[in-house]
Order: structure tokens, then sequence, then C-alpha cells
């Protein structure tokens, strides 16, 4: 069973549908959509100030989610897909967002809807991408805009797969 942990009278609230793994840690001020994921070895530090996801999220293997105290919280619109090992940090993700694996988004970036941050890539703190953007790089740049096969073919089509594959682990047995 996922770490769920009340901190400073703050308890985690998942929406319908979620699915945590065993593995996973969620502390804190944390306020999860419907139909979210957190899979193996993420963490979701809502311990410092607040953090907010919408619908259709999905945070994978060993991803970060976590804000800077007194300064910055975390919000992450409706269908987001976190990378594994990306870090989210004090930032805001605006809906139909891929971050890709290793990627890290630092202190008060605005990541705009149908947007794409490459795997690897550092957003350096205040960044700011406009919607439909591909950043990739270190420190990220803007490479291209999104394309809508893009928009459908890889953001749209890897958050609904996340939800199909939280749903195998939600129906299998416990052993």
């Amino acid at each position: 069973m996922a770490l769920i942990k009340t901190l400073l009278g703050h308890t985690p609230t998942f929406g319908k549908g979620c699915y945590l793994a065993e593995t996973a840690t969620v502390i804190g001020d944390v306020i999860l959509g419907e139909e979210c994921s957190v899979w193996f070895n993420a963490v979701i530090r809502g311990d410092v100030n607040s953090i907010r996801i919408g619908n259709r999220v999905n945070i994978q293997d060993g991803a970060m989610i976590h804000c800077t105290y007194q300064k910055t919280r975390t919000v992450i619109g409706n269908n987001v897909s976190i990378g594994h090992h990306a870090i989210v940090h004090g930032c805001t993700l605006q809906d139909d967002v891929l971050v890709g694996m290793g990627a890290i988004i630092m202190d008060n970036c605005v990541i705009g809807s149908n947007s794409i941050i490459a795997a690897g890539a550092v957003l350096l703190e205040g960044t700011v991408v406009e919607p439909g953007s591909i950043y990739a790089g270190v420190p990220a740049k803007k490479i291209k805009s999104v394309s809508e096969g893009l928009v459908k073919g890889e953001i749209n089509r890897i958050a609904a797969n996340y939800v199909l594959y939280a749903s195998w682990y939600n129906e299998a047995p416990s052993v």
C-alpha cells in the first residue's frame, strides 16, 4: 500500500479512480483529481506548500513533485503526463502537457497547454513556455511548435494509456 501521510493537519485527498503504486509516497497538502496515477517510487511532497493536481494526470516511476516553503506551490492541470524520474518543483503545468523522462522544471516556471518538455530538459527558474511549444536542452529552449498530430498522438495518447495501465493494477489481486 502507498505511503499516504498526514502532515501539519493536511491529509492528501484523491478523486475517483486514482491508482497509487505500493511504493508511491503522497504527503501533506496534496489534492489529486480523478483517474490519476502515481507510480512506483514517485513522491508528491506537499509538506512545505500546496500541490494541486487535476484529472487524468500520471506521475511516473521515480518522479518527484515538490514546492518551496512560503514561496511557490505546484499546480498541475488536466491530462498531464510526468515522465519517469522527472522533477516538477514549485511551478505550474497547464492542461495537456507532456514532461519527458528526467526533465527538471524549477520554481516559478509556467508550462502552457499543449506543450512538451523533452526528456532531460532543464527549465531554469521563471521560464515561461508558451502554449503549443516543445522545449529541450540544458537550459531548455523552444525548439519548435507542437503539431496537432503530436497533441493527439503523444500528449493525449500517453495520458489515456496511463489511465488504462492504472486499471490493470486496480483490478489485479494483491499477493
